[in-house]
């Protein structure tokens, strides 16, 4: 019933178009910008494809669904009030990266095909996404930016984009793991991708 009420209140009021809208382009700017998570999705794509790179989006996905809810619920403050939590929290994160940098860089062409390769897993991409630093602040940041709107409807707009962006991020790697057979590009494309995967954890971990 609840849900039902919320979705009459939109229908018969503009004004509510607009907050939306706003929170859209918001969310697509703040939380679509490129991060370690959002990274890490288009650099795993291109490197293994897309199809073997799905498991590691939805941990992804998922994960980040998860700091929203930790950010909107006041679970945040109960976290920050360990002061040894957030320090952990990045040397995991900052770890993890850079294995999964290493394993793009080194990555060869068609990997995802080769017998055995190890691919990058859903635990890897869900604990990622809830060690991302930079998810937590853009998050808030949206969140907070719209209080026009009521907090289920947020909720669930916000979890949609989440979604919507990071299967772009996927798509626009995918379009890079067209050159498998061609080693030096296929090289050159990994080392991009890993470099850029370190630069911006950092850029997050330190801003």
């Amino acid at each position: 019933m609840r849900g039902r009420q919320v979705a009459e209140q939109i229908v018969s009021n503009p004004e509510l178009w607009q907050h939306l809208l706003a929170l859209v382009l918001a969310s697509t700017v703040v939380m679509g910008s490129p991060g370690p998570a959002t990274i890490s999705v288009a650099a795993v794509a291109a490197a293994f494809g897309p199809r073997h790179s799905l498991r590691y989006t939805c941990g992804v996905v998922l994960g980040t669904i998860a700091v929203l809810l930790v950010v909107t619920t006041g679970v945040m403050a109960v976290l920050a009030s360990v002061p040894k939590l957030t320090p952990l929290l990045t040397a995991a994160s900052a770890a993890y990266i850079l294995y999964l940098a290493f394993k793009i860089a080194v990555a060869p062409p068609g990997a995802a095909r080769a017998v055995g390769a190890a691919l990058p897993t859903f635990l890897g991409g869900f604990l990622l996404a809830i060690a991302n630093p930079k998810a937590y602040v853009a998050i808030a940041a949206v969140f907070a930016g719209t209080s026009d709107l009521d907090t289920r409807l947020k909720l669930a707009v916000l979890a949609l984009m989440i979604v919507v962006i990071h299967i772009l991020w996927l798509l626009a790697g995918a379009a890079f793991a067209r050159f498998p057979r061609r080693p030096r590009a296929s090289r050159i494309i990994n080392l991009i991708f890993a470099a850029t995967l370190v630069l911006t954890t950092a850029l997050a971990a330190f801003s």
